[in-house]
């Protein structure tokens, strides 16, 4: 397989030429599970690992290989291994704060040209999640598409499609039917030889049916999705760069039980930019939205052309994007505090040996 075909492009052909004289070889990641690594280039595939001086001089998890990354690695001879020296520069990535409570970036997909936010027709339906998926879609530098999936299980799909393109502007709104494989050719768009998409949404929507569908074969495992809330088991356990018969790429994710947001509020302008645009109007450049006079975001809702909820959504994402602000400044300010404490500490050791 040509690089081209994995995706290859003038952007990495650049960014490798340092790498290149020092005698390292591009590989793309392919499948990526706790820390070990599976990669290819025009070769064939390797198994990685990164090296220890990698690790020394990571400055945390997000700077660690995902897939869909090109790496510069060495070959070890006569084996189809490699060490993985270095991470080129990612025109994409898909990210969300890690869940829990440590504040670092979780990287879930790498170079991806179009994200697929896949929502269910049924009970899995809710226009506040597809918000935030879109926001995060956006703040990854990839295209986002819509797909409602489940078409076939719908009464009203119309209608919901159309209250999705009220909120998703500027962004394609597909319905399907990954079972009945109906409406499924809208794909076929987006998916070319060396393109890559990902599809992101919770369990149970039908990222592995539709996946499949696209395969031609049952490779990714379906579970039943519980009729009680439409919910479906993680399916997905790694994350793995798939090769379709199209000559696309597709990276199949773990369903997400948790969203949180991250970046610098980009991809939240893009998702709103109706409310951006009425902010421009408010009477002050700082107006929260909310209580402040001359606020043109509230008047739009109240005379009914905003949408009360989806003020609501914009403001509760602000609000998560203001508190992750907040968190990186006081890890800042522990991180400082802490190196000054040290200073302190040997300056006071070197003044009492000079004494």
């Amino acid at each position: 397989m040509q690089l081209t075909e994995l995706g290859w492009s003038s952007f990495f052909e650049s960014a490798f030429n340092a790498y290149r004289s020092q005698g390292y070889s591009a590989m793309r990641i392919v499948r990526e599970n706790k820390g070990k690594y599976l990669a290819c280039n025009d070769s064939g595939d390797f198994t990685c690992e990164v090296t220890g001086k990698f690790i020394f001089q990571s400055a945390g998890k997000e700077s660690f290989p995902t897939v869909g990354d090109w790496v510069a690695a060495s070959v070890v001879s006569n084996e189809q291994k490699a060490m993985i020296q270095a991470i080129l520069p990612r025109k994409s990535a898909f990210s969300r704060k890690a869940a829990g409570q440590s504040l670092h970036e979780q990287v879930i997909a790498a170079n991806i040209d179009t994200v697929f936010i896949v929502s269910g027709l049924d009970q899995n339906f809710n226009l506040r999640r597809i918000e935030r998926y879109l926001s995060l879609a956006w703040e990854s530098r990839a295209l986002p598409v819509v797909l409602l999936n489940k078409s076939d299980l719908c009464q009203d799909a119309e209608v919901k499609k159309a209250e999705v393109e009220s909120i998703a502007l500027g962004v394609d709104v597909c319905m399907i039917s990954a079972r009945q494989q109906s409406g499924m050719d809208v794909l076929h768009d987006h998916i070319k030889t060396g393109k890559t998409v990902a599809f992101i949404g919770s369990s149970g929507v039908g990222k592995s049916t539709i996946i499949n569908t696209l395969l031609g074969s049952n490779r990714l495992e379906v579970n039943e999705v519980s009729e009680l809330g439409s919910r479906g088991r993680h399916t997905t356990t790694f994350r793995e760069l798939i090769f379709l018969p199209c000559g696309g790429m597709v990276i199949d994710t773990p369903g997400m039980r948790e969203i949180q947001v991250w970046g610098d509020e980009t991809g939240l302008k893009q998702a709103f930019d109706e409310i951006e645009a009425l902010s421009r109007n408010c009477r002050f450049n700082d107006c929260a939205h909310e209580k402040e006079p001359g606020c043109a975001v509230q008047e739009a809702k109240i005379n009914g052309s905003l949408d009360s909820k989806r003020l609501e959504s914009y403001l509760k994402l602000k609000r998560d994007f203001a508190y992750l602000s907040d968190c990186h400044t006081m890890k800042a300010s522990a991180v400082e505090r802490a190196r000054w404490k040290i200073i302190s500490k040997a300056a006071k050791k070197i003044k009492k040996d000079m004494l």
